[in-house]
């Protein structure tokens, strides 16, 4: 039975890039698959685009996700891109159908889950309260307060040389304007985000940060959204004491949250032993594949 792909319109467009799409379907017009496909276009990633592919798995294996493929690719060479990258689940049809196309895997995940119920208060409490000496712990629920604005947007490059193996994922250009708005964003969608920082005591500035966002109703699984110390902060334990800070407010303040989520990659063995320590579990794994155009 042919497939048709039509190509569609999506008008959202925003700040950081816009979509692409195209409609999978069959002779009679039922939709069996579709391609979505995310073009970058702050400076610094302006050469890569984000595919998410899906295909009912009643009909997969009938070339339905090849042709979806083939219609992102032109679309991604022809709005100029050098890279499109995609993100499937370890084991899944999605990770063996880009593995038979050849695409490269350059990139392991793994997902892990901390049991707040099972998180010991004072050990946390006890981390929190080791000395750093020129460093101190601040906080701040939604918006950064206008005093750390400015250096908290510097301190995200911590996250520039964080460990992507072969990605060609670019660089992340933030600024105040921009911290703020992905603060809005959450916020705006019913969410809390819940920043830890350290600060340079010596001239007020953040030497690092962890995010962390809960569900508006503060139950199910908050979620880790990152973690930067910067190369000249390093070596303090700061990660460390910041995420336990971090822990300890979710639990404190969100009785009724269940755990919290986090995504490292393999790679990253700081991060990993740091997350082991703290009792995060593994629970599956995915892999970040990348086509060079």
């Amino acid at each position: 039975m042919p497939i048709h792909v039509t190509a569609l319109t999506d008008p959202d467009r925003d700040a950081g890039g816009y979509r692409l799409v195209w409609l999978a379907s069959d002779e009679g017009g039922a939709p069996v698959g579709s391609a979505f496909l995310r073009v970058f276009t702050r400076e610094g990633q302006d050469h890569l685009a984000e595919l998410e592919l899906h295909v009912h798995p009643a009909e997969r294996r009938k070339g339905t996700g090849s042709q979806l493929l083939e219609a992102a690719v032109r679309g991604a060479r022809e709005h100029g891109r050098r890279s499109v990258v995609a993100q499937t689940e370890a084991g899944t049809p999605g990770d063996l159908f880009l593995q038979a196309r050849g695409v490269r895997r350059v990139l392991a995940l793994t997902y892990a889950r901390l049991a707040l119920g099972k998180v010991d208060n004072a050990a946390l409490t006890a981390i929190t309260r080791e000395p750093h000496p020129g460093y101190r712990l601040e906080s701040w629920d939604g918006i950064v307060p206008e005093p750390l604005a400015h250096t908290f947007a510097a301190s995200r490059r911590a996250m520039d040389d964080m460990p992507m193996d072969d990605t060609d994922y670019g660089t992340v250009t933030w600024d105040v304007d921009r911290v703020r708005a992905v603060a809005r964003a959450v916020t705006d969608r019913g969410d809390h985000i819940h920043t830890v920082a350290a600060v340079d005591e010596a001239d007020g500035s953040v030497a690092g940060f962890t995010e962390l966002v809960v569900p508006g109703d503060g139950q199910g699984d908050g979620q880790h959204y990152g973690t930067g110390v910067l190369p000249e902060h390093r070596g303090h334990g700061l990660a460390r004491w910041m995420k336990a800070a971090a822990i300890l407010g979710a639990r404190e303040r969100h009785p009724d949250l269940g755990g919290l989520l986090a995504d490292t990659a393999d790679s990253n063995t700081y991060m990993r032993r740091i997350n082991d320590a703290f009792g995060y579990e593994p629970t599956h794994r995915s892999y970040e594949y990348q086509l060079d155009l």
